[in-house]
């Protein structure tokens, strides 16, 4: 029975000590010097929390007095809370000279910070800032992408200082301040911004990357990633205020943070969506990455309308949801999808660094540098695991480009002569009546092809045709090989049998836009349309048919060759120089052995035939 009140008289002594030492402490004047780096903050001893945010400086210090600041339960934000929260610290000048200090927020995310201060029990505060994320940037009194509120203390002068931390509507605070002297806050805002303009610059690159390649294979999916990496230079440059600084000076909004952040989230769940195939291997998770994209259109309108309880609702549940798209690279991974690994990899960075700073937000971790570059930096090392996922979908791309290209090959050359023989039906339908008409005059009358001044005609006008459509063109001289001696020996009956079976044969393998005539005897004339290593395929092609003919004279068959030559133009050469070339090649043809083909060497120019 009398341990009891012993019990309880020790703790509330210790609860009376701990409130006195609290409040020493709390009223202890942070020493300050001139080469301050950043390393002390204006701590979370004293803070009172505005829950309507309507006080003002006066009934302020009436709570001051009345010992309602309190130290903040947290290890640093005040988590997702309405009104506003209020900090009051005291600063020590210990040199006998003034000092002047720049007191930087250490976070992003607040709307308006006023600043009040008074040496310390001497006389009425009054306001040293007024600083608001929809004011023009120019009304900072420190250019700085994070609010800077400076301050200057007379030799030996202690100064108490009241801030005001603000939000519309309900939003993170981290009411506390770094304090710096000018020159070391300005070195360490070039720090940072050299390393945010590194990030910014790897994700352009990693955009114009994904652009060239989406252009070159022609898939949607480079260029939703090309837009994902040029989003997030949008979000992280707002969210960090580099946007309001460099860009939106006067017309910048706080609504543009949740904004660009529901567009990148928009547009990397679109990407991880089509990456992932989620559509087509995993339905379940993929109505739940709708959901999410759902989710991510709401915060976009929230933002737009300036809603900023449901913005914040929205951006937590895509928070909590993230890891959803870990699963499904996952499960896609276990399907066969290799680079879904890489993916899912990638999306991990992403998720620590937005959970990160969730804890942060929440006040489970303390605020610090590193915490709140985590974020962009994981981001960053997200969007470069997956390009080298996107290596191995280029990858993947090329080789079903291959593939397609092999299959419509072949389906070319089985189509080939199916299309020939359908043009060259066309022709004669559209040419018969005019044909007939003109038969006698520009055909041979033994083998109805074209007689040499109607293939010297129509010759040059195709040539002149193709030299206008800057297109290489061949001519063909053929020659049947030993003809005379099967007029000798077989009779020219025979003779001409041979003929008209050489010229149907010919025209059996020509198209009909090629121009075949017959310039006399037992030579023949082929204008075609065709680059060098084409026009030789076709000779040896029509030799080999030309080879096949056999022509029936009794008990053994009757066989023929052909001795080719070919000329080749790209320029402004005439049918006559060509017919000049081709003969000389047939002939060196002849010589050679008979039965083949042969080619003058190189195109041919108007200047050479001159010279």
């Amino acid at each position: 029975m009398t341990s009891q009140p012993s019990f309880t008289l020790r703790a509330i002594l210790l609860l009376l000590l701990f409130w006195l030492s609290a409040t020493v402490f709390a009223n202890t004047p942070i020493k300050v010097g001139e080469n301050e780096r950043g390393d002390q903050k204006t701590g979370h001893a004293r803070v009172l929390h505005d829950s309507r945010g309507d006080l003002d400086l006066e009934q302020v210090l009436l709570a001051l007095k009345a010992g309602e600041f309190g130290p903040l339960a947290s290890a640093g934000s005040t988590g997702l809370k309405t009104g506003a929260y209020w900090s009051h610290f005291q600063l020590r000048n210990p040199l006998p000279r003034a000092l002047t200090l720049h007191l930087e927020y250490v976070d992003h995310q607040l709307i308006q910070l006023d600043a009040f201060s008074r040496p310390l029990g001497d006389g009425d505060f009054t306001g040293v800032a007024s600083l608001s994320m929809e004011r023009p940037f120019s009304h900072r009194l420190v250019e700085h992408n994070r609010f800077v509120v400076p301050v200057t203390l007379a030799g030996n002068e202690t100064r108490e200082v009241l801030i005001r931390f603000g939000s519309r509507e309900s939003g993170y605070a981290f009411p506390s301040m770094r304090i710096w002297s000018p020159e070391q806050l300005e070195a360490q805002q070039l720090r940072e911004t050299t390393l945010v303009g590194f990030l910014f610059g790897g994700f352009f690159l990693m955009a114009i990357f994904a652009l060239i390649a989406g252009v070159v294979s022609g898939k949607v999916l480079f260029f939703v990633y090309s837009l994902y990496a040029l989003s997030k230079i949008s979000c992280w440059a707002t969210i960090l205020g580099y946007t309001h600084q460099f860009f939106l000076r006067d017309q910048f909004h706080w609504s543009l943070m949740s904004s660009s952040g529901a567009l990148t989230i928009l547009l990397g769940l679109t990407f991880a969506r089509m990456f992932l195939q989620t559509r087509q291997y995993t339905r379940r998770l993929d109505y739940v990455i709708l959901f999410m994209t759902a989710n991510a259109g709401l915060l976009l309108v929230a933002a737009v309308f300036q809603i900023k309880i449901l913005a914040l609702v929205t951006i937590t549940l895509a928070l909590l949801l993230y890891p959803v798209v870990i699963v499904a690279g996952l499960v896609r991974w276990r399907q066969g999808q290799t680079e879904a690994a890489f993916f899912s990899l990638a999306w991990s960075f992403l998720v620590m660094g937005l959970f990160l700073q969730a804890f942060r937000d929440l006040g489970l971790v303390e605020h610090t540098l590193f915490n709140y570059y985590w974020p962009p930096v994981a981001s960053f090392s997200e969007m470069l695991t997956i390009m080298f996922a996107m290596g191995f979908q280029m990858r993947r791309v090329y080789q079903d480009k291959k593939s397609t290209e092999r299959q419509y090959r072949e389906h070319l050359e089985l189509s080939k002569s199916r299309l020939e023989a359908e043009v060259r039906v066309r022709t004669r339908e559209l040419e018969q009546a005019k044909r007939a008409a003109e038969l006698e005059a520009r055909t041979d009358p033994l083998t109805g092809i074209l007689n040499r001044r109607s293939f010297l005609h129509d010759a040059s006008l195709r040539l002149k045709l193709a030299q206008r459509k800057q297109k290489a063109s061949c001519l063909f001289m053929i020659d049947l090989d030993h003809f005379k001696r099967i007029n000798d020996t077989c009779g020219h009956s025979t003779g001409d049998a041979v003929l008209c079976q050489f010229t149907d044969t010919i025209r059996q393998s020509i198209r009909a836009t090629d121009v075949f005539g017959r310039l006399g005897g037992e030579e023949f004339a082929l204008l075609v349309e065709e680059p060098r290593d084409s026009a030789h395929a076709l000779a040896e092609r029509l030799r080999n048919d030309i080879a096949g003919i056999e022509i029936l004279t009794g008990d053994k068959p009757l066989m023929l060759t052909a001795s080719i030559g070919l000329a080749f133009t790209e320029g402004e050469a005439t049918i006559e120089d060509l017919l000049m070339l081709a003969d000389g090649a047939m002939y060196q043809a002849k010589m050679d052995g008979r039965n083949r083909v042969v080619g003058t060497q190189g195109y041919i120019r108007i200047d050479d035939c001159l010279r």
